[in-house]
């Protein structure tokens, strides 16, 4: 199955939570932390635990980049893990020249073989275009995130009263030739999500922002039940992976995700 094909699958089965592998060595029990890679071996277990529950999980490179080629390492030891049905985002957020762009391509798709991946647009469609030349990959492009400091550059209004961000939505459906682009869109964003959901087309929509960065995952599927679509991954790092601080993790972690995909099952499915 290609990227999409995976989403959809998921999609059709009531799934649509992304496990965020966000793993931070200083909040793993510390009963791993005298193995010799307690970090694989922390999302061994959330893995185990939740792979059938997920409908995808999101590797954040930064939690992984900064251990230097033993990173490296455990992100495509991780990547092994993952069953080959679940999408698995590289939350990389990519974006330079063309010829950058291009190994970082290369890097994701070729070499860690994941899925699909997040991409800053920012420096126009040349920094773009080479993440979208396989179409059996997903390009998550950033539109509307989720942190304070999205109001900075992708709020600014324009000339034409439009606002970056909805440019930026705008220029991924005409950049969608493939059919390989999704958004990236925070759950923080409520009555902006409400506000521009139509101008998704037919894209297929990542929100990160549930749980530790204050989204509710009940706002976001009133959203998307009203809007009538149910092609989405809502991301949720620390309220999974962390729900438990001790050596029952991975079992809290499948109880949560357990939890949060009976929500789905009861406001979403349409």
């Amino acid at each position: 199955m290609n990227a999409s094909q995976k989403l959809a699958a998921k999609n059709s089965e009531g799934k649509i939570i992304c496990v965020g592998l966000d793993t931070d060595l200083n909040k793993i029990p510390d009963s791993l932390r005298s193995i010799s890679n307690p970090i694989l071996e922390f999302n061994k277990r959330i893995i185990n635990a939740t792979a059938e529950q997920a409908a995808a999980y999101k590797i954040n490179f930064a939690f992984y980049e900064k251990f230097g080629s033993k990173g490296f390492d455990i992100i495509e030891q991780t990547i092994g893990l993952i069953p080959s049905d679940i999408l698995i985002i590289a939350d990389a957020k990519r974006g330079d020249i063309g010829n950058t762009s291009e190994m970082y391509a290369r890097s994701v798709f070729e070499f860690f073989k994941c899925d699909a991946i997040t991409v800053s647009p920012y420096m126009g469609f040349d920094s773009v275009q080479p993440f979208l030349r396989d179409d059996s990959k997903l390009v998550f492009i950033l539109a509307l995130t989720s942190n304070p400091g999205s109001e900075d550059f992708e709020k600014l209004i324009l000339n034409d009263g439009s606002m970056v961000f909805q440019q930026v939505i705008k220029k991924a459906l005409q950049w969608n030739e493939n059919r390989n682009i999704g958004l990236v869109f925070g759950a923080t964003k409520i009555e902006e999500l409400k506000d521009n959901i139509a101008l998704f087309g037919d894209l297929p929509v990542l929100l990160p922002g549930v749980g530790a960065q204050g989204g509710r995952l009940e706002d976001v599927l009133d959203v998307f039940k009203s809007a009538d679509r149910l092609n989405l991954l809502v991301n949720v790092s620390r309220g999974i992976i962390y729900k438990s601080g001790k050596d029952d993790f991975d079992s809290a972690a499948s109880a949560e995700l357990e939890k949060m995909n009976q929500i789905v099952k009861k406001l979403l499915i349409i």
